[in-house]
């Protein structure tokens, strides 16, 4: 089991009911939780100027750079199918690799960042970042289902809030640490490139940071044991891990999970809306995505504690009912900085609703061996139809514009909100037998006890390992 003491081998013990007793965060959520900070700071450095440098210094066209980014995104999306099967497989103790698997994953991204430094052209920095986005591609899965298994399933929502809090004050960070070193670093950031030494300083650092990100993922994350009392299973296959759609909770979370990012318009689309509907100036344009992240931040511990009451398909799709919200506002006469600060709360408390806690209702409809698939078959589903969707709205802008487009993106989504919340919701007494309290498959097999249950023994305890106590591009 997952434990801060990789010494402790003996089963949990539940802790004692009432107001008194609260949840603990597992030591290994919070150290996943510090090496995504760390790694966030770095990836995020890299990202703060590689637009700049890549049109400034290099040349490349718009076009090019956004081109070159979505396929990366895409292809980053494909790999994390690959790295959820890989961390089920048991190795020769028996245990799953999902830390192995992602410390090569992260280990990837790490020697990418001093790679910087060396390569000059378009070709070979956009082969360096492919092979980055495969790193994070790996590690997504096994990473999430760490945390899934360190955590009691009543407290998984605010095991993934504490992680992606954590993870978003690395997003935070990275920028405003890019700049200062650009800063530090000094002379000008000539297009011609005849000044570099500034993007190599945030190279440089950002390579030393996610160094340090790997080592304290193989240092204080502790490698999951396989129980004396746990059944050995053998390994799942590729079409194993694929069949595991055929279980009906997972399907409708993925089905929804893919219905609904069809219709979420992304985060570079909608700044862009931002700032020409709203009446931004330009030098604060920068400044937006930290908006959205400090919302993210300071809401994602409390409302994923409210997923593990009210029920985490409750929270999931109440979190695109709030970003109707902010679509609403931008189409809306409101302007100036209160309409611009209203829509950044808002997409911080859509992330906020929705990122971790569609991790922690998909944690619930896959049996523990098969975790790291499961999660990772959500996850891929949501990332290419939402790379699907951005192709889309970019075609609508062009054609009918920006206005136009998210006003057809807004009914768009309000339908699928109406369709996902009926797929999810139970139907008879014999969803209610295979379904938590939740709504959400458990396993395929019995449900989970949430926290949205009164009674623990409505419900049997997880056909797998259940950690002692709770807490997330990068």
């Amino acid at each position: 089991m997952y434990v801060a003491d990789s010494r402790s081998s003996k089963a949990p013990v539940a802790p004692a009911a009432g107001p008194a007793r609260r949840a603990a965060v597992p030591g290994t959520v919070l150290a996943l939780g510090a090496v995504s900070l760390v790694t966030d700071v770095s990836s995020e450095m890299v990202t703060a100027v590689l637009p700049l440098y890549l049109l400034t210094g290099l040349g490349l066209s718009p076009l090019g750079f956004g081109l070159l980014d979505g396929i990366q995104n895409g292809f980053s999306a494909l790999v994390r199918l690959v790295g959820g099967h890989l961390a089920d497989r048991r190795g020769r103790d028996g245990a799953a690799r999902h830390k192995a698997v992602a410390a090569v994953g992260y280990g990837l991204s790490a020697l990418c960042r001093p790679l910087l430094l060396l390569v000059h052209s378009v070709p070979m920095i956009g082969a360096v970042i492919a092979v980055d986005r495969t790193g994070k591609g790996l590690r997504t899965a096994p990473r999430d289902a760490m945390i899934s298994l360190a955590t009691e399933p009543a407290h998984r929502g605010r095991a993934f809030g504490v992680h992606r809090a954590m993870d978003t004050a690395g997003a935070l960070l990275g920028p405003l640490t890019a700049f200062l070193v650009l800063r530090l670093a000094g002379g000008p950031l000539l297009a011609d490139g005849g000044e570099r030494h500034g993007y190599d300083a945030v190279f440089t650092v950002s390579s030393c940071v996610a160094a340090l990100g790997v080592l304290i993922l193989l240092l204080f994350v502790p490698k999951r044991q396989q129980r004396a009392d746990e059944p050995s299973t053998p390994a799942p296959s590729l079409r194993d891990s694929l069949t595991l759609l055929r279980l009906p909770g997972l399907r409708r979370l993925t089905l929804c999970a893919v219905l609904l990012g069809l219709t979420t318009v992304s985060d570079s689309f909608l700044y862009l809306l931002v700032q020409r509907r709203l009446g931004l100036s330009v030098t604060l344009f920068p400044l937006l995505p930290l908006g959205t992240a400090a919302a993210f931040l300071l809401l994602a511990v409390p409302l994923g504690a409210l997923a593990d009451r009210i029920g985490r398909h409750r929270l999931f799709l109440a979190g695109h009912g709030v970003l109707l919200l902010a679509y609403g506002v931008l189409l809306s006469p409101l302007r100036g900085l209160p309409a611009v600060i209203c829509v950044l709360v808002l997409h911080g408390a859509f992330y906020a609703a929705t990122d971790g806690v569609l991790a922690a209702a998909a944690a619930d409809a896959v049996p523990a061996e098969q975790r790291g698939a499961g999660l990772a078959l959500v996850g891929t589903g949501q990332a290419l139809a939402r790379f699907a969707c951005s192709l889309l709205f970019g075609a609508l802008w062009g054609a009918v514009g920006g206005p136009t487009a998210l006003g057809w993106s807004a009914g768009a989504l309000a339908l699928c909100v109406l369709g996902a919340s009926a797929v999810l919701r139970p139907a008879g007494p014999a969803a209610a037998r295979e379904a938590g309290p939740d709504g959400g498959h458990v396993a395929g097999r019995v449900a989970e006890p949430d926290a949205a249950s009164d009674a623990a023994s409505d419900a049997a305890p997880e056909a797998g390992p259940v950690a002692v106590a709770v807490e997330e591009s990068s």
